[in-house]
């Protein structure tokens, strides 16, 4: 009998979460300061992640005795070499099986389209490691894609954006219909719907060229929460019109229209690189709980207080994000769960 496979809400109970500690390179910076700086906020995601779950984080061989000064005896360290530290992109996409196990979709990585400034060959091999460690059976897959790049429901509906699985960096053979199949036979999507682009900085040179768990996510059945830029001022108030406009021109697997939820944007526009990215769709939905990115922004309390509706029942907490931004993402990029069998 053929296996089929559903990658469940995020909202599923979870069993653990995955993360990696940065080594040497672009991601932990250069000088001793912005070192501190993004080993204490991978660090300050883990252990709030480690407030309502088991997280293991994959470490760099030559960077063990320095993650234990960050990581508490709480948080399980694991070897592996890496190039960086964005889990969610270098590691499994966790799936169910129709029998209720447990899954880990490879899909291949390829430093988000071959940028000239990525290093990939240890990250690409992440994937199969964790699903190994995690003793789930892996799904292969010739796909080049990451975790960032979808978003799902667990009844069918994947997010996705054209400039990510359609990239001539990523798969320049592929069209709409050929991603579709895959994400059909990998994720269970019968519905995909296809967002024209990400954010302005995730677009420019150090971006993932538009990874949509920065700009939608879904909450529950037929609710979207989609970043909101108010400002005219900043070109992502044209991006967020777009978004709100696919989604209110769509609907869901099961043919229900969205409920649109517009969380605002940080007031904050630029930083010493120009327009920035700041978003609090990109956060982490753990068992009980919600790991939401913090900007040191008036918005903040506005975005915990959306999450905390759109959550019921869950404990929204914040880490300051704006380490991870500086670097190329957020809490969602850093992290990666593990659901439960069912």
């Amino acid at each position: 009998m053929t296996k089929t496979f559903m990658m469940p809400s995020e909202t599923a109970v979870q069993e653990r979460v995955w993360m990696a500690f940065p080594p040497e390179g672009y991601s932990l910076g250069e000088g001793d300061e912005a070192k501190h700086e993004a080993r204490s906020t991978w660090a300050a995601v883990a252990h709030a992640c480690a407030r309502f779950e088991p997280v293991t984080v994959v470490v760099d061989p030559a960077e063990v005795h320095i993650a234990r000064t960050y990581l508490s005896d709480e948080i399980t360290i694991v070897e592996a070499p890496l190039d960086d530290a964005w889990m969610r992109d270098i590691g499994p996409t966790f799936v169910h099986a129709d029998d209720g196990s447990v899954r880990g979709v490879d899909w291949v990585f390829n430093g988000w389209g071959a940028q000239d400034w990525a290093r990939w060959e240890k990250d690409a091999r992440i994937g199969s490691f964790v699903a190994g460690l995690a003793d789930v059976p892996v799904v292969s897959s010739a796909l080049v894609n990451e975790g960032g790049g979808i978003q799902v429901d667990g009844l069918g509906t994947a997010l996705a954006t054209e400039t990510v699985q359609l990239d001539s960096g990523r798969n320049p053979a592929l069209t709409k219909d050929d991603v579709e199949r895959e994400f059909a036979r990998t994720l269970g999507a019968t519905h995909v719907i296809w967002l024209p682009r990400g954010l302005t900085r995730d677009n420019e040179r150090f971006g993932t060229r538009g990874h949509v768990d920065i700009v939608a996510a879904i909450a529950a059945p037929g609710v979207v929460l989609v970043d909101d830029q108010q400002d005219p001022a900043h070109p992502d108030f044209e991006i967020s019109a777009e978004i709100r406009d696919v989604f209110s021109r769509s609907v869901d697997a099961l043919g229900r229209p969205w409920r649109i939820v517009n969380v605002p944007a940080p007031t904050v526009l630029e930083d010493d690189e120009g327009f920035v990215d700041y978003s609090y769709i990109n956060h982490l939905v753990v068992n009980g709980g919600v790991v939401a990115c913090s900007f040191d922004d008036p918005n903040d309390a506005v975005a915990v207080k959306i999450l905390s509706e759109a959550y019921p029942g869950r404990e929204v907490v914040t880490v300051d994000a704006r380490p991870l931004f500086e670097r190329g993402g957020g809490i969602h990029c850093i992290t990666q769960q593990q659901p439960s069998p069912r």
